[in-house]
Parts: C-alpha cells; structure tokens; sequence
C-alpha cells in the first residue's frame, strides 16, 4: 500500500455472549491487521471486547472512522447482530457480509463458509451486494410527530395490556376496523419473522411489496395485505381505546403510542445492502430454516417419484 493511498478500514460488528463469536472476533481483528487493513469497532464493543483484544489497535466508529468511510462490515453472530449493524451503517453504502455463528438465519448468509475463507473473500472484495428494501416509519399523535424511524423487517404496534382498537388503512383510505393483538407492517426480509407468526405470507426478497398482517384480529376481515411499494400502510389507535399501544420497529427501537396515534409505513430511499460470497438461493434458506420436508409425506410412488 503506497502511503498517499486511503486505508481500508472495515467494521467488525459481534458480541461477547458467547464464546465462538469472542474467538471469532479476536480471528477476524488479527486477520484485518495482518493484511494492513484497519479493523474497526464501534464504542460498544470496542469497551466489551477490551479483555480480549489489544483494543488500542482498533478504530473506533464514529470517533477515528466515520461509517461511510467503511468498506464492508463483518458480522459475527446471528439476525439481531446483522439488524444492529444496519442500524450503525443506516444512511451509508456499505455492505454487511454475515458470518453466522447461530442458527440459520436469512440475514446472516456463511452457513457453509468458515471464517477464514469469508474474511478472505472480503480482502479480494470477492462477493456480490444485494440491496433489501427498508421502510421509513412514522408515527404521530394529534398531528404530532412522535417517533420518526426505520425498520428492515417490520413496524409492529402491539397493545400493552388490553387488546389494541385499530382502524387499517392503505394510501390514505381506511380498509376495516377491528380489536386485534397488533399489526405487523414488514418488508419482503422481515416476511420470514414476526410477519411469519402472525401468519403473514413468505414473500421472497426480490419481489417489491410492502405487508400489513393483522395479530389475532377479532374480525372476519383479518386477511394478510400486501401492497406494492408505492403504497403507504397505516394503522390508526382508536381514540376510544382503553390504554396505549406500544410502537417496535424490529424489536429494538421502541415508541409508546397513546390512544389516537396514527403509524405510517412508507418505503425508505435507503435499502441495506447485504454482501453475498454465494448465489445463495433464498428456497434453500426457507427449507433449511424451516426443516421444511422436501419429499411428500406419502412416500415414493411407483416408477420412484416423490408424491
């Protein structure tokens, strides 16, 4: 590297709960460093890490590297690790490569990669980037903006303690008015999450669709919807409800919504950009994360096909 030319500087983004993601950690900084490459943290784990690691060696985000210097982000752990690291690079280009260390997950894509290969790949910018559709969420009461936020799988507004009044609604035109659980407002990526529980359709992530999924509705409407992208999704607490509501934004970012609130959900001008080192097909995420059986459950026919 001649000594005008910019460093590359790449995000480690982990935890310290478990052991395999502390040793994956102390591999991928020792790697980077290795390969002149400045590995970065940012002040949360660079302060969990620092009985592992020589931490005076890494950068710190937002301190010493601003996220859009980043090249690529390596992430160590499972889906809530990967929905961290879109929080931190939120507004950036740069590209989350997910090493899994946990079950299956549909973020996190190195099932069949150890490690030492995907850091490799990363080096040689050996991978593909595939960009996932987020939604820019608002919510507001009397006309007031109360949270202003995001989310890469689903909005969700979920009663506190008695069942939620809501009226649903689709670009400004109310659709039907039910008691329910909740309504989970998701993209095509968080299809396969809580939309999925709440008995949601899979939608595969190439398609550009937005959801609106009732919870437990007390309704004979109470049918999944699924709008195109230029769609705005909203739901409204009644006035007349009992207690407030409570706004999750991919479970990690919360807003207390009182009786009244309205929830938009409209798509968001910045996708999260996801690196892939395989043409994973997403069928093959599905089946695996779901053990889903692959031969019919009546068995071989004659002539050897699979019912």
């Amino acid at each position: 590297m001649s000594h005008d030319a910019e460093p590359r500087r790449i995000l480690i983004v982990s935890h310290t709960h478990r052991d395999e993601a502390v040793a994956a950690t102390v591999e991928a900084v020792t790697t980077l460093l290795d390969a002149d490459v400045v590995p970065v943290l940012d002040e949360q784990d660079r302060e969990a890490f620092s009985p592992h690691i020589q931490v005076e060696r890494i950068a710190t985000l937002g301190v010493d590297v601003e996220a859009g210097q980043l090249e690529a982000a390596i992430v160590l752990g499972g889906d809530g690790t990967i929905l961290r690291a879109a929080e931190l690079l939120r507004g950036t280009k740069c590209p989350i490569v997910g090493v899994n260390l946990g079950h299956v997950g549909f973020l996190a894509e190195m099932e069949s990669f150890d490690l030492t290969t995907t850091i490799d790949r990363v080096l040689k910018r050996d991978y593909t980037v595939e960009e996932r559709l987020t939604v820019d969420v608002r919510a507001t009461c009397s006309g007031e903006v109360i949270a202003e936020t995001w989310a890469l799988n689903e909005a969700s507004v979920e009663k506190q303690r008695r069942m939620l009044e809501v009226e649903i609604g689709v670009d400004g035109k109310p659709i039907s008015t039910f008691a329910c659980d909740g309504v989970v407002l998701a993209t095509p990526t968080g299809s396969t999450a809580y939309a999925f529980s709440a008995g949601g359709p899979i939608v595969w992530p190439g398609v550009q669709a937005m959801l609106l999924v009732p919870i437990a509705a007390h309704a004979l409407f109470d049918r999944p919807l699924v709008t195109g992208t230029d769609s705005e999704l909203r739901v409204r607490i009644l006035p007349e409800n009992i207690g407030p509501g409570v706004l999750w934004c991919d479970g990690r970012r919360r807003t207390e919504l009182p009786a009244g609130s309205i929830v938009t959900a409209r798509r968001s001008g910045e996708p999260v950009r996801l690196a892939r080192l395989n043409a994973g097909v997403f069928s093959d995420r599905l089946v695996r994360k779901f053990h889903l059986p692959t031969s019919g459950w009546r068995g071989k026919r004659r002539g050897g096909e699979v019912a």
